[in-house]
């Protein structure tokens, strides 16, 4: 399965907002700093989607706000 995100990066409180059409606004507390908001952001779905870390990869857009990942479920 393959969803967009949409990353804010350091935020008070991390929370997942699914929108409308199916993609994500995803909070995180990391800053996009040596790959730390991304390790939060595959943390925070897998804890989600109830999946192995390794199941989850960004495909594209790892230097982005906007990404689309792909989750194995």
């Amino acid at each position: 399965m393959q969803k967009k995100v949409k990353v804010k990066t350091n935020t008070k409180q991390q929370k997942i907002l699914e929108q409308p059409d199916g993609s994500f606004v995803i909070h995180l507390k990391s800053l996009p700093v040596d790959g730390k908001a991304n390790e939060e952001l595959i943390k925070l779905l897998a804890d989600k989607f109830d999946v192995p870390k390794s199941h989850i990869r960004i495909k594209s857009g790892l230097s982005s706000r906007q990404k689309l990942v792909e989750i194995d479920l």
